[in-house]
């Protein structure tokens, strides 16, 4: 069994997690990078604690004492406008300060925000297509899905 903690961008305070939860669930998104059959079990929610991410020197401290074993940095990072300009430092900054491996995704892009982001200059200068290139390779059909 693998236990996750999930980061949210903090300017989704009241998300109820929804998407994320059903990404894990059905094994899709960041959630591909582990076999269908292995058990995975969330063990910490929160936000980034807003711009620049204030939440990220204390939450993943909290969740391994929850028993994390990777942590995850939401899709609304990425698909968020604009994207998250920290999510490169975050996820350097959490696998230097707690050797926790941290994985840039969880439920797949929606079809429509990707359609619309991926014409955008600010997706093409941050390199966002490199960033969350797993994510990127989910059939059209289920990224549709998560719209």
């Amino acid at each position: 069994m693998t236990k996750i903690g999930i980061i949210i961008c903090g300017r989704y305070l009241n998300c109820a997690g929804g998407k994320c939860l059903r990404a894990m669930k059905e094994n899709v998104g960041g959630f591909a990078v582990y076999p269908k059959s292995e058990d995975l079990d969330l063990v910490g929610f929160a936000n980034c604690g807003g711009c620049p991410g204030g939440n990220i020197e204390y939450v993943p401290e909290e969740m391994i004492k929850n028993g994390v074993d990777v942590i995850h940095l939401a899709t609304g990072l990425v698909v968020g406008y604009p994207p998250c300009p920290y999510i490169n430092q975050f996820k350097e900054f959490i696998e230097t300060r707690y050797k926790i491996p941290v994985v840039i995704g969880t439920h797949p892009i929606p079809l429509k925000y990707f359609t619309t982001h991926n014409k955008l200059l600010s997706w093409k200068s941050m390199k966002m297509d490199k960033i969350c290139a797993p994510l990127l390779t989910e059939d059209k059909t289920i990224m549709e899905s998560y719209n």
